[in-house]
């Protein structure tokens, strides 16, 4: 059934312009919309139209891809949907009732409109779209206004109900019955120009298309106040006669162009989102000049209308567009293939699925050429599929090898011909791949035989350029987080120095409270003993005074101990000195008779309540005869003094200030020592790294030294000195952060010959997310011999890169650490390398038998941890820390360790045995992971075979044993089977590495054997941070701090004090230390006038007795110039160092020895014996300068050879910097 509705007309116009009157769209018109007229001279009656009856029913337009209701996952981001064939014919259906072929056959857009297609997405707002529609018919439900005007459409984003539709659209056809002409004419079905208009082209014209989201919305009102525009359009009617043109002669010619083609259609081109409802509304006013310049452009331009109105008449139909311009000079550019008709994507989709179902492919996409930054659609047939009977599907995926933004989108049935299921996933500028699989939400997955599905995309991305754009997003984003970490730092910095400031001032008005009470208490017992004058001694002039009045103090000296001076000086003050002496004055005679009496003029001092004075012969600090009352000083009260309560409340301000000075000083000097002690660390260590990369210059060394992340470095290598010398080609072959990086190995490069002598080089350029650096040489391309420098490989650190070396674990069992259970060298081992690993980055953990003997004063957070049973008895574990590591004390309760010492038992073995498996037991019951397993000496050698024996399979197997050898003249059994179970094996010295190299229980291990040369704790050794030692000292004032070493040493010890050179000696007195050339130099020093100081104690009662009797004898002898101290005593050892001029170790062997690094620390010069740890690390000032150049050293003191009885060491690092750097290589290493 049809209706008839009258077109909607301006609302109260009483007059209509004759003869068909009308203005024409502007062609490209810009955003500025001209004024709207204000006046109509004369208006015509708009025609009716007809629609069908269900006009005004709308449901929502099918879409081939159902919406999902999930929540965007993160990297999807879904795009528009896209409009299909089928799509649109539903929404013609729908509007148009039962016209939809003959509308859409209709509907054709013109080459000079921009026209956007309803397949392109766009981001525009269409609250903020005005589209500018100038001389528009309101003809079958287009709305085409009759003047000029802009526009703007405000878009409903809720949707309407169907009956609020209805009840809008009945209420537009009530208000346009009442546009008919007052005089009763009819109102005929015509286009405004006298033209009749079929019903067909009625409803073909009600449907308006959206420019963005391409869907075709019914418009439900359009109010168009004609009556405030009136004045307007008279205006403009007015500026077209002056400018010469006959409008009703320009609106006639037009006319007739459109009697010839049949029929207008008027497309407008709207952007609004599915069910909402536009609303025309009056535009602003105008400038009219601005107005009357856009119509005359309109009539420059319906010329170029005109030229074409020959080839409208040829098509039978003239389209006219409006052009929706958004902003001022806003171009649209429209895509060819966004403008396909929906019915014919809906067909090739078809199409394509059919391919793929006779091809027995499960899935395909589109567009089929995917597309970075753009949507694109999936599709699954799920009848092929594992998800067959699966009535929920999901797609899970990534993208560049499942690398960046990962999404889970739900697929949806769609109505392609089969069981084709799809969802739309956008593809991100960053991609070139995209991999997915598909799954029911649980466990089934349909991921193409366990291969994933891949699509390549096209796009400016590749895998290279990916991984580079992944290391610069990581920059970014590992900047970020130190730009966070540094500001939390900052805050936390601050306020804990607010907090430390707020405690430190409660803690100064606390100090001055306790102040003020005791000065208060003593100036109360004062001032009660003070008397205002003594008869015939002393009295003061007036009597009566207050502070800072002048008084003259009268002293009669007769029978005094001043009675024959020539002079008499008074030292004064006040408070019981509080200030010190703060008056001095001379006295002059007084002409009194009854005795000899002098007198001074003094001003009483502020804030007195008692003076204090003393005579004297001279003025402070020449006097040497003093009358001080028989050491009780002389005392007056000042009478008319302030108040108590004042003077205490404003003593106690005086105290808290000068208090606070004091701690202010304090803290700001301690914070200066701080950072320069980092400073001085931070140098020390630079140039150990310097070191470290020089120290194998004469085979391989890097140009720049420091190698950059980023940037290109050069290798140079030189052959002569390894097992490649003389071979013909050498073969670079590197890669980074210890063989794993991600991008693999590099390949092989063939070196070119250098001009550094025997030198080849290679040019490698380092990536951003590089920490280390790694090579071997090979001399053919395909392998051949490589130099691999013992299977430890070549290794130079990169500085700068985006990532750092991922941290060890490392767990320490030994049966010593220094200071808690400490009895040779082995303790301080254990010790400062842990620590020098841990400030490395790496997780250092030690386990330590909990002695009954054992001083736990300097273990902190002492605590017990758990206990477990092992080995018939209960096994305690406590945990503390010890120098800032963490340590697990390990004590059985079947008393094994109760024993009142570290070694001496008669079961020593038993007991470390069990302590090194009940050790293993602890890490696996704690379900521990060590990277290393790190055992000492033949006390801990177990370890080694009870892992590879018990442990290995059994829950510890990702762990390496490195043994270390402290003294091979100990347990030599249980060493050989360590070295035969261990991964590596170290010694603590390259030279005694060599040295027992043929020993029987070595020998077979030289493979695995290293020596790397012990350290010194660089913190617990620090002249310049030693509380010991009277003043600290660096490398700069060296002279200074050990002359006041050396007196306060001299002192301590009753020697004399002088200039003799100063021998210290500090030892176990043993025969491996040499204890006979200790005798011998003792004498010859003392021979040649020196001094000599010997520190420590012998295990054997025998020698220990020896030198009790040496000592008495020297004592007794040369009692100021040597001292023999029998004992153990920490602080007198640093005071040793540091005053001492040479430091003796005569030792027959010594693997390492500390001593002599430890002097050097100090600034004494070391005397050692060439043997071990002492010839690596002492360079004989007349027959070692070149061995020292060749370690990058200078000549550091004096060596000898034998065992008959016949400058700037400071600044040289023995510390653990390098021996840790050379212990994480082997490390490593062991893990290979």
């Amino acid at each position: 059934m049809e209706i008839t509705l009258h077109a909607r007309g301006p609302v109260d116009c009483r007059e209509v312009l004759p003869g068909g009157f009308r203005i024409r769209p502007i062609v490209n018109l810009s955003s500025q919309s001209p004024t709207c007229c204000r006046q109509i001279p004369q208006m015509r009656a708009l025609p009716r139209m007809t629609a069908s009856s269900d006009y005004p029913r709308r449901r929502s337009r099918r879409s081939l891809i159902p919406k999902t209701n999930r929540s965007t996952p993160r990297g999807f981001s879904p795009g528009q949907q896209i409009g299909t064939s089928t799509q649109k014919k539903d929404q013609e259906a729908i509007e148009d009732g039962d016209m939809v072929s003959r509308s859409s056959e209709k509907t054709i857009l013109e080459t000079k409109s921009v026209t956007v297609s309803s397949f392109v997405p766009t981001q525009k707002n269409t609250d903020d779209l005005e589209e500018e529609i100038e001389g528009t018919e309101s003809v079958e439900g287009k709305v085409l206004s009759s003047n000029p005007t802009k526009i703007s459409n405000r878009i409903d984003t809720d949707e309407l109900e169907g009956d609020k539709i209805v009840e809008k659209e009945d209420e537009n056809i009530a208000r346009t019955d009442n546009m008919v002409d007052e005089k009763g004419d009819k109102v005929s079905n015509h286009d405004g120009i006298g033209r009749e208009v079929s019903p067909v082209e009625e409803e073909d014209s009600m449907s308006i298309i959206s420019s963005e989201t391409g869907k075709t919305e019914s418009l439900q009102q359009t109010v168009f106040d004609v009556e405030d525009q009136t004045e307007n359009i008279l205006g403009d009617m007015k500026g077209l006669k002056d400018n010469g043109v006959d409008e009703e002669k320009v609106v006639e010619e037009s006319s007739e162009e459109e009697r010839t083609t049949g029929h207008v259609e008027n497309v407008i081109d709207l952007s609004v989102e599915e069910e909402t409802v536009v609303e025309a509304k009056p535009e602003i006013e105008v400038d009219p000049e601005i107005h009357k310049q856009i119509l005359n452009k309109t009539l420059d331009e319906e010329q170029v209308v005109d030229r074409s109105s020959e080839e409208e008449r040829m098509t039978g139909h003239i389209e006219n567009v409006v052009d929706l311009s958004v902003e001022e000079e806003t171009v649209v550019e429209v895509k060819p293939e966004d403008e396909v008709d929906p019915e014919i994507q809906k067909q090739i989709l078809n199409k394509i699925a059919e391919e793929n179902v006779s091809s027995g492919k499960k899935i395909f996409f589109y567009p089929q050429v995917m597309k970075v930054d753009q949507p694109c659609q999936i599709f699954l047939n799920r009848s092929i599929s594992a998800l067959v009977n699966e009535s929920d599907i999901s797609i899970k995926g990534a993208f560049n090898d499942w690398k960046w933004k990962s999404f889970t989108e739900k697929l949806h049935k769609t109505d392609l011909h089969g069981d084709w299921w799809s969802c739309q996933i956008h593809v991100p500028k960053e991609a070139y791949k995209m991999d997915f699989v598909f799954f029911n939400g649980g466990s089934i997955y349909e991921n193409n035989d366990f291969k994933d599905f891949h699509i390549d995309i096209e796009g400016e991305m590749n895998a290279s350029a990916f991984e580079e754009f992944l290391v610069e997003e990581k920059r970014r984003e590992l900047q970020k987080l130190a730009e966070e970490q540094a500001e939390r730092e900052r805050q936390a910095e601050e306020q804990r120095r607010e907090e430390e400031e707020r405690a430190g001032r409660e803690a100064d008005r606390a100090q001055a409270r306790i102040e003020v009470e005791k000065r208060r208490q003593a100036l109360y017992h004062l001032i009660r003993q003070a008397v205002p004058s003594v008869e015939s001694l002393w009295h003061i002039e007036p009597t009566v005074f207050k502070e800072k009045d002048m008084v003259r103090i009268f002293y009669n000296r007769s029978s005094r101990p001043l009675a024959h001076a020539t002079e008499i000086w008074l030292h004064g003050g006040y408070n019981k000195w509080t200030d010190g002496p703060s008056i001095s004055e001379r006295l002059s005679r007084s002409d009194k008779k009854d005795g000899d009496w002098w007198y001074a003029d003094v001003i009483v001092p502020d804030r007195a309540l008692v003076m204090d004075w003393v005579f004297a012969d001279g003025p402070p600090k020449n006097a040497r005869i003093y009358d001080n009352n028989n050491n009780q000083d002389f005392h007056a009260v000042v009478p008319n003094c302030i108040s108590e309560e004042i003077f205490w409340a404003d003593e106690e301000e005086y105290i808290y200030d000068k208090i606070q000075e004091e701690r202010k000083l304090k803290v700001e000097a301690a914070k200066s020592k701080a950072e320069k002690a980092l400073s001085l660390k931070a140098e020390t260590k630079a140039k150990t790294m310097k070191s470290f990369l020089l120290s194998q210059k004469h085979i391989v060394y890097t140009e720049p030294l420091e190698v950059q992340a980023g940037r290109e470095v050069t290798v140079f290598y030189n052959p002569s000195n390894t097992v490649l010398n003389g071979r013909h080609d050498i073969w670079l072959r590197c890669s980074f952060n210890r063989w794993t990086h991600h991008a693999g190995p590099l390949p092989p490069q063939r070196m070119a010959s250098s001009e550094h002598g025997s030198h080849v080089q290679a040019t490698v350029k380092v990536p951003l997310d590089a920490y280390m650096m790694d090579f071997v040489f090979s001399d053919r391309e395909d392998g051949g011999t490589f130099d691999n420098r013992n299977q430890m490989d070549y290794h130079i650190p990169v500085t700068g890169g985006l990532h750092k070396e991922p941290p060890m674990h490392i767990v320490h069992i030994a049966v010593e650490m220094a200071p808690i259970a400490k009895v040779g060298g082995l303790g301080d081992v254990v010790t400062s390398l842990s620590r020098a690993v841990q400030d490395l980055g790496h997780n250092v953990e030690i386990i330590l038998p909990k002695y009954d003997c054992m001083n736990l004063s300097n273990v902190k957070d002492f605590q017990f941890s758990r206990s477990f049973a092992w080995g018939g008895t209960e096994i305690k574990m406590w945990f503390g820390k010890v120098e800032g590591l963490s340590v697990y004390f390990l004590e059985p309760q079947n008393s094994m360790f109760w024993t009142g010492c570290i070694y001496g038992g008669r079961n020593d073995a038993e007991r470390f045995g069990f302590f090194c498996h009940a050790a293993l037991e602890f890490l696996l019951q704690r379900g521990s992971h060590p990277d290393i397993l790190h055992c000492h000496d033949w006390s801990s050698a177990p370890v080694a075979w009870l892992f590879k024996e018990h442990y290995r399979h059994y829950g510890l197997g990702s762990a390496r044993i490195v043994f270390t050898i402290h003294n091979l003249e100990f347990g030599g059994q249980f060493i050989g089977k360590a070295m035969e179970h261990a991964d590596k094996a170290t010694t603590v010295s390259h030279t005694y590495s060599r040295e027992v190299s043929g020993n029987p229980v070595i020998a077979p291990h030289l493979h695995k054997f290293h020596g790397i040369l012990n350290g010194i704790d660089p913190d617990i050794w620090d002249p310049y941070n030693d509380n010991f030692i009277p003043v600290p000292y660096t490398a700069e004032n060296v002279v200074e701090g050990k002359r006041a070493a050396k007196e306060a040493l001299q002192q301590r010890l009753g020697l004399r004090k002088s200039d003799y050179p100063m021998v210290g000696i500090i030892t176990r007195l043993t025969v491996q230390k040499g204890i006979h050339l200790i005798k011998h130099a003792i004498f010859q020093t003392l021979d040649k006038n020196g001094q000599v100081v010997l520190l420590g104690s012998a295990p054997d009662p025998r020698i220990q007795g020896d030198f009790t009797n040496l000592a008495n004898q020297l004592h007794s002898s040369h009692a100021d110039r040597a001292r023999l101290c029998l004992t153990y005593d920490e602080p007198l050892s640093h005071l040793i160092y540091a005053g001492s001029d040479f430091i003796l170790v005569p030792s027959i062997f010594e693997p390492c020895g500390l001593t002599q690094l430890i002097a050097m620390r100090y600034g004494s010069i070391p005397v050692v014996r060439k043997t071990g740890g002492l010839y690596d690390t002492v360079f004989d000032v007349d027959n070692d300068r070149e061995r020292a150049r060749a370690q990058g050293l200078q000549p550091n003191g004096f060596s000898f050879d034998g065992t008959d009885s016949g400058g700037q060491v400071m600044e040289q690092d023995w510390s653990w910097n390098r021996p840790a750097l050379d212990y994480m290589e082997l490390y490593h290493s062991a893990r290979k």
